[in-house]
């Protein structure tokens, strides 16, 4: 006798799921259109399709165990194709958003990050955060522009004269190493999570597993380099511009990355022995020219995914919703502030650049701190998905399913 199976929807699930952009599910009728046409569906998995059965019976259960959900890439084929309009792509996006919500630790700061009505807290708490490190160490001084032209942004949080370490650079690890940190093991607390939720469907032996070398070398870093090289944005028919936004975003943050270790190295490390080093890079310096480069690529994406989402509203009929506009705002706050600070710097008036800093310190901690719960999370989440989707095909799981 076949097994029956007992279906209980969640009601309060598929209501998020209308809120957050899926507002078009009820309209599937279950053509497989969206499976035909997907570049990531096979025969055996006839994505999304399942994926819409499931969200319309309220399967929450099912869809958070599912990796398919995140190795998605909204192409935007298959609500381009659809015959009734129903949009599988935003409601794929508004499960994942809900994923993240699901996954995410701790709790209460996932939720508070998943509506508008929240925004104020959410701006207003970096913005607390970097007023009281101003005021404990005394960097409410605005320098004279003579001064502002030798040591840039260096007294920010103030100044001593004690030559290992600069009190700049004491409040700015103390306050960014901290959200770097916490993020990090926020988002490890989340896909493990996930992980565990995932494999527990394989019905895998756990002492039939890889090791955590084989983990790494075999399942994740595969899925770092595809993720890196953005193969499977390639597949993309409909939306196949995405991959011009994705792009220089990703390179600008590798950009940058490099740009804040030299900066590190240069005024904190090689500085102690040569004091002048402390100042600011010089313009011509090729981890500044790297800088600005990467500051014009980060713009430059910001302004395609602005444009492509205001497209996809405009022309296509899909839903504003909080979970893509705050992402959005998020970055274009960050790039807008810190090309505002550099340009003020330039022509030397300390006030305007201290604000612009002040606000680009504000918008890069609001990045740092909840990235594991907004859109940006599908740089973790997915990557994961990815080294996932490679183990249940690896030897250690078919292995297995097969004796």
């Amino acid at each position: 006798m076949a097994e029956q199976l007992k279906v209980e929807p969640d009601l309060k699930f598929i209501q998020y799921l209308k809120s957050a952009g899926g507002d078009t599910l009820k309209k599937c009728f279950q053509c497989a259109t969206c499976s035909a046409v997907c570049p990531l569906a096979s025969d055996e998995k006839p994505f999304p399709r399942k994926e819409m059965i499931w969200a319309q019976w309220g399967m929450k259960d099912r869809l958070i165990a599912d990796p398919d959900i995140l190795l998605c890439h909204q192409c935007g084929d298959c609500s381009a194709y659809c015959p009734r309009g129903a949009k599988p792509g935003e409601v794929l996006g508004a499960i994942r958003s809900y994923v993240y919500t699901h996954y995410g630790f701790p709790q209460g700061l996932a939720k508070l990050t998943s509506s508008v009505k929240n925004l104020p807290v959410l701006i207003g708490g970096p913005a607390g955060v970097i007023l009281v490190a101003m005021a404990i160490s005394g960097g409410f001084h605005i320098p004279d522009p003579e001064t502002f032209k030798a040591v840039g942004f260096g007294h920010f949080f103030g100044h001593w004269d004690w030559r290992w370490f600069s009190k700049n650079v004491l409040f700015i690890d103390l306050i960014f190493c901290s959200a770097f940190f916490f993020a990090a093991y926020a988002s490890f607390k989340g896909i493990s999570a996930m992980w565990k939720k995932m494999s527990a469907g394989l019905q895998v032996d756990q002492n039939f597993r890889p090791s955590v070398y084989q983990y790494v070398v075999d399942f994740f870093w595969p899925a770092v380099v595809e993720t890196v090289q953005h193969k499977r944005f390639e597949l993309c028919g409909t939306n196949h511009d995405r991959i011009r936004g994705h792009m220089p975003l990703m390179l600008s943050f590798i950009g940058l990355a490099a740009v804040t270790g030299y900066s590190l190295l240069r005024k904190d490390v090689v500085g102690i022995f040569i004091p002048s080093l402390h100042g600011p890079i010089p313009l011509m310096d090729p981890f500044k020219l790297l800088a600005n480069v990467s500051a014009i690529a980060f713009i430059f994406g910001i302004l395609v995914l602005w444009n492509n989402r205001s497209k996809s509203e405009r022309e296509a009929g899909v839903k504003a919703n909080f979970y893509d506009w705050f992402l959005i705002g998020e970055m274009a706050a960050v790039g807008l502030t810190g090309l505002g600070a550099e340009v003020a710097r330039l022509v030397a008036v300390p006030g305007l650049a201290y604000i612009f800093y002040y606000m680009h310190l504000v918008s890069v901690l609001m990045l740092f701190l909840y990235m594991p719960y907004t859109k940006f999370a599908h740089l973790i989440y997915r990557t994961a998905a990815m080294a996932f989707e490679k183990y249940r095909e690896s030897g250690f799981v078919t292995q297995k399913q097969e004796d």
